[in-house]
């Protein structure tokens, strides 16, 4: 123990106050006072623990080495070695070996950086601000039996000094997370919001599509078919002959309107499930492009994607079904692969294609990428879409958390 005059001290407490100023972080803090700190209490290693706002947790800031105190944190204060002091249950601690010292070695307690930094001689003092504690000052030497009462007064000094901007800093940290936090999640609403838009405005244009559609094909043959029945009520010789056309006719718009009911509704998908839906799908798209592409579909979810609930199973056949147009309308793709993996934790379905590459089709396909990723989004599920790094061609997969299915 040093003996120290008031005058000294007093000027060594100012200057450890000079130092504070200007730290923006208790890392800096403890590396700008720890010498000083040293010539008031000798020490090989200092710490200082700061008690989380939740009451449960701390973290460590050590100087002039780091222990498993501060590499790990945050840690639950319940297993700290000075848990009565964090606890307020006491003010100060000291000992003259904590190796040997049963009350830094409870069932459970984490003190292998004792051992392991070989801190024997240890005091403790509570860090406390507006009457409450909010972590603790710690001072350790290799040698036993080191420190005193005299140590103890000048460490709660120290504690004193260090407490206020301690808790200014603790309080800054929090409100940096939480604003992080609150941004990111704005972000993320904005992000849904504007995305959530984007696909509106695309199932306003698909409405339409279809609109015209019905009008300008099924309206204009169901008309035609209306004009040609009731020139027959007039005759009064209708044979099997006149009747044949207008059957084949009706025919082509009954045709005509499943197509159109088909893509505004995937029935397959209701009635036989993911996998076949998918793969009627790409059937009739390769077929209709007139393209010679080989494919395969993979399913290995053992049943879990067709008991989805209805509005996830739609969203990923929709993003599927837009893969696949993707690739047959203008990727050029000769092979095509549809992959549906289940895991213990996430539903991925891939699918890739040989075809000219992620830039052409990005700057091919407009808005689909787009629609593709809120679609995910919607059913917070994880969307990518890149180049193969083994090849050519594009893979776009969409990752779906089996947890968050339920919601």
């Amino acid at each position: 123990m040093l003996d120290h005059g008031p005058t000294p001290l007093l000027g060594q407490y100012l200057t450890i106050s000079r130092l504070l100023a200007g730290q923006l972080d208790f890392h800096s803090v403890i590396r700008a006072v720890a010498a000083e700190v040293s010539q008031i209490i000798p020490h090989d290693h200092m710490d200082v623990c700061i008690i989380m706002l939740d009451g449960k947790y701390h973290t460590a800031h050590e100087s002039p080495f780091e222990t498993g105190w501060g590499r790990n944190p945050p840690a639950p204060i319940s297993s700290s070695p000075i848990r009565s002091l964090l606890y307020g249950e006491v003010d100060t601690m000291i000992t003259g070996d904590a190796c040997n010292d049963i009350r830094f070695h409870y069932e459970g307690a984490y003190s292998a950086p004792i051992f392991e930094g070989d801190l024997r001689s240890r005091l403790h003092v509570a860090l406390k601000a507006q009457g409450d504690v909010i972590g603790a000052l710690t001072c350790s030497s290799h040698q036993i039996n080191v420190y005193g009462e005299d140590d103890l007064d000048r460490a709660r000094s120290i504690a004193d000094l260090l407490a206020p901007y301690f808790f200014a800093l603790r309080a800054a940290e929090q409100a940096k997370r939480s604003a992080i936090v609150e941004t990111e999640a704005r972000a993320r609403e904005e992000g849904l919001r504007l995305g959530a838009l984007k696909l509106t405005e695309a199932l306003e244009v698909e409405r339409q599509r279809i609109g015209m559609d019905l009008h300008d094909q099924t309206l204009a043959d169901l008309t035609r078919l209306s004009r040609r029945l009731e020139r027959l009520t007039h005759s009064s010789d209708v044979s099997s002959d006149m009747i044949e056309p207008l059957f084949r006719s009706l025919q082509h718009c009954m045709h005509d309107l499943r197509q159109i009911i088909e893509e505004a509704r995937p029935a397959v998908l209701q009635l036989f499930g993911f996998a076949q839906a998918v793969e009627n799908h790409l059937e009739r798209s390769i077929r209709d492009s007139g393209s010679a592409i080989k494919w395969v579909i993979d399913d290995r979810t053992e049943g879990l994607v067709d008991s989805l609930p209805k509005n996830v199973a739609t969203a990923l056949f929709r993003i599927t079904q837009e893969a696949v147009n993707n690739a047959i309308r203008h990727a050029s793709a000769t092979e095509m692969a549809v992959e549906i993996i289940a895991s213990q934790t996430h539903l991925k379905i891939t699918i890739r294609d040989n075809g000219i590459g992620m830039a052409s089709t990005q700057k091919r396909t407009g808005s689909g990428i787009d629609n593709m990723r809120t679609r995910a989004r919607l059913i917070s599920a994880r969307f990518e879409a890149a180049k193969n790094k083994d090849g050519p061609g594009t893979f776009i997969e969409v990752s779906l958390p089996i947890e968050s299915v339920g919601e």
